[in-house]
C-alpha cells in the first residue's frame, strides 16, 4: 500500500475496490468515492476497507450522490477537516455530517488540492441522491500534475471526451453491481470506445467485481477480461492494467 509522505514522491494510483482509487500524485494523495463498508444499502462486499489503507489524504473527490458513491458511513471515518470536493448541491450532506471543508462545484470548475489542480468534468449519468434529495449532477475529475489522472466516476460515453486530453491514465468504470447497467453507464465495449475518444497512455478498469446484490450471480474477473480484450482491439495503443483490489500501479512522470 502506498505510504503518504515517506521518502521521495511516487505518483500511482491504488485500487480499493469499486470506484475507490487512492491517487498519489506530487506528493497529493486524493480519494475517489471511498465506499469502504461490507454492506452499503442492500449492496454487498466480501470485506470491509480498513481507513489504513487509504491513509492521510489531501481531499475527496465524489463523483456523485448516488449512495455506493458517497456513501456517508465511509466518509465518517476520515477527519472531518479534509477538503470534501462534491457536485453542487451535495454539499449539504457532507456539512450536517461535520465536514468543515466542502467544495461544491460544477463541470468545468478548477481547484488545486496538495499542490496538484483538480479539473471537475461532465458525467453523463443520472443525478440526485433520490426524491427528498438536492438535486446534483454527476461529474469525473481529471487531476493534474506531472501526470495527469482522468476519474470518470459512472458515465456514459459523452461528447467533449476527446477535449480531456491529454491523458496518461484513465480510470474507467466497466461494470456496476447487478446483472444488468442501465443507461448511464459504460459497459466493457463502450469503455473501450471510450479509450479511442481519450487517448490515454494507460487506462485501469474500475466499477467491477466489487459490490453485488443479494442473490445476485457473481461477475468474477469477466468484466476486465472483457474490456482488455475489446480494448485491444479498438485501442491497441492504450496499455491495460487490470489492478486487484488493493493492488497499486506505479505512473512515471511524464
Amino acid at each position: 500500500m502506498p505510504v503518504h509522505g515517506e521518502g521521495a514522491a511516487v505518483n500511482r494510483v491504488t485500487w480499493l475496490g469499486h470506484s475507490t482509487v487512492v491517487i498519489d500524485v506530487d506528493g497529493a494523495r486524493l480519494v475517489t468515492d471511498p465506499a469502504l463498508r461490507r454492506r452499503i444499502w442492500h449492496l454487498r462486499r466480501s470485506e470491509a476497507v480498513s481507513s489504513a489503507a487509504v491513509g492521510e489524504l489531501d481531499g475527496v473527490l465524489i463523483s456523485h450522490a448516488h449512495f455506493d458513491h458517497l456513501d456517508l458511513g465511509s466518509l465518517d471515518r476520515f477527519d472531518r477537516s479534509v477538503a470534501v470536493v462534491v457536485p453542487e448541491g451535495a454539499g449539504v450532506l457532507l456539512r450536517r455530517r461535520g465536514f468543515a471543508h466542502v467544495l461544491e462545484v460544477a463541470a468545468g470548475d478548477e481547484l488545486e488540492l496538495g499542490g496538484v489542480r483538480v479539473r471537475a468534468t461532465h458525467a453523463e449519468h443520472a443525478p440526485g441522491r433520490g426524491p427528498f434529495s438536492a438535486r446534483s449532477a454527476a461529474l469525473g475529475y481529471v487531476v493534474s500534475g506531472s501526470v495527469a489522472v482522468y476519474f470518470a466516476g459512472d458515465t456514459d460515453l459523452f461528447e467533449g471526451m476527446a477535449k480531456l486530453r491529454p491523458l496518461d491514465l484513465a480510470l474507467l468504470p466497466v461494470w456496476g453491481w447487478g446483472p444488468r447497467l442501465p443507461v448511464g453507464h459504460l459497459d466493457p465495449s463502450r469503455a473501450a470506445e471510450a479509450l479511442r475518444l481519450l487517448c490515454p497512455r494507460a487506462a485501469v478498469p474500475i466499477h467491477w467485481g466489487t459490490f453485488r446484490a443479494p442473490f445476485a450471480p457473481r461477475s468474477g474477473s469477466a468484466p476486465a477480461l472483457e474490456f482488455a480484450r475489446a480494448a485491444a482491439l479498438l485501442a491497441p495503443h492504450v496499455k491495460i492494467h487490470t489492478l486487484r483490489i488493493g493492488e497499486s500501479l506505479a505512473l512515471p512522470s511524464t
